[in-house]
């Protein structure tokens, strides 16, 4: 069992300090698209059964697998990892602002094409992000080093969700995005500064190599039947969180909330418990292992996707807004971060980017298709019940890991070397 001296060793280093920034450059397009994306749409006056239906523009989070072996086959000028990264994240830079162009009334399909664009780069960012943390990182460090990873996104996350909904009730919508896009650039940053991580094995010969033995590594090591059930434990262990908070922008602006005060109190009531969650459950995860943390954070946010049906009959309440909010982001802390890591440690270091890419693929699905019925379930059952559908929706994660991830299974993190 680690020890105190283990924990602030794996802590305080490099490596987590470049998980920071793998964390908030893979964030920062996703929650543009889920979360200032649809602000926007609501404000222009765009109905909600629209806007649900833009989670479809995700659609490349679920499929990324399918290119993701030519990231890990060919190599870019600045390296495997880092050519790829930079030519992805200056990509993103170019074609967030372009958003600010188009209007809502005028050009709903523009805006959804350009939206699929984003999501193909972010997409393509979040390939090469995860393999570069996965061979970046000791195995004793993946639940800490991908807590701090999930942290980061969440704090990116406010840059969209609070600070350009704030600039939104000030500037003209072209401004908001301009600005919000120049975040990218602590991303450039980090890609021109880091290392490129060594490859004892080297990378796949042939495009088919790449293809191929991934999938057949992991079959292999694992079995079909257990490999069966791991992929069906990743698409369901965060379908209910997924979908609960699938509209949450416009939840709380039907609440009676304005920009600002979503801004100011909802987003900013989910840093702290987001930060604290995911750096607990990191710091957690050294001393319970990967499989019990599963189980006790799985639980925590399920139990946290309830403060949202409370919030639905309470109304509009600053207060509650803060503690539901503040509730849900602990819950979603702890478990992403022992998500992320339970996805890290399944994956060969060899085949790091098709991999991680299947895996995160499949997490992706809920959030694309489930996620664009969500307008209609809303339409049909009214929020409070909708929140009670996505807790009961949760239920069949959380049994899966008797299988996948049980108790005092052997898959500990303190053992994973």
């Amino acid at each position: 069992m680690a020890n105190n001296s283990s924990v602030k060793q794996a802590f305080f280093n490099r490596r987590m300090l470049i998980c920071v920034f793998t964390g908030f450059s893979s964030g920062l397009p996703l929650y543009i698209l889920i979360g200032l994306l649809p602000a926007w749409l609501r404000s222009e006056g765009v109905d909600l059964k629209a806007i649900g239906l833009f989670a479809l523009i995700q659609l490349p989070y679920t499929w990324k697998f399918f290119w993701a072996p030519l990231f890990d086959r060919f190599v870019p000028p600045l390296g495997r990892r880092r050519g790829w990264l930079l030519i992805t994240q200056m990509a993103l830079l170019l074609s967030i602002p372009a958003f600010g162009m188009l209007h809502p009334d005028l050009d709903l399909w523009a805006i959804a094409y350009l939206a699929v664009v984003v999501a193909f780069f972010s997409a393509s960012q979040d390939i090469v992000l995860d393999a570069y943390r996965r061979e970046l990182l000791l195995d004793a460090e993946l639940g800490l080093g991908n807590a701090v990873h999930v942290n980061a996104y969440k704090i990116a996350g406010l840059i969209p969700g609070s600070l350009s909904l704030i600039l939104a009730d000030h500037l003209p919508w072209s401004g908001v995005f301009f600005i919000t896009a120049l975040f990218m650039l602590l991303g450039v940053a980090m890609t021109l500064f880091v290392s490129e991580p060594e490859l004892k094995n080297g990378a796949p010969k042939t495009l088919r190599t790449a293809v191929v033995e991934p999938f057949q590594e992991f079959i292999g090591r694992n079995g079909l039947k257990s490999a069966a059930l791991i992929l069906c434990f990743i698409f369901f262990y965060k379908l209910g969180d997924s979908m609960a908070t699938a509209l949450a922008t416009p939840f709380y602006l039907d609440m009676g909330f304005s920009k600002t005060e979503i801004g100011l109190i909802a987003k900013n009531a989910g840093l702290w418990p987001s930060v604290v969650g995911g750096l607990l459950g990191g710091i957690w995860m050294v001393k319970l292992g990967i499989n019990r943390a599963l189980w006790i954070f799985g639980l925590v946010q399920m139990i946290a996707i309830l403060g949202f049906a409370w919030l639905a009959l309470v109304g509009h309440s600053l207060l509650w807004l803060g503690v539901v909010i503040g509730i849900e982001a602990l819950g979603v802390g702890l478990g992403t971060a022992a998500f992320v890591a339970f996805i890290a440690h399944a994956t060969h270091p060899l085949y790091t980017a098709t991999q991680f890419a299947l895996f995160t693929s499949l997490a992706a699905v809920p959030r694309t298709f489930a996620n664009a019925a969500t307008g209609y379930l809303v339409e049909w059952f009214g929020w409070v019940a909708f929140f009670l559908f996505c807790f009961v929706i949760a239920i069949p994660g959380m049994l899966l890991l008797f299988k996948v991830a049980p108790w005092n299974g052997r898959q500990e993190l303190e053992n994973a070397q």
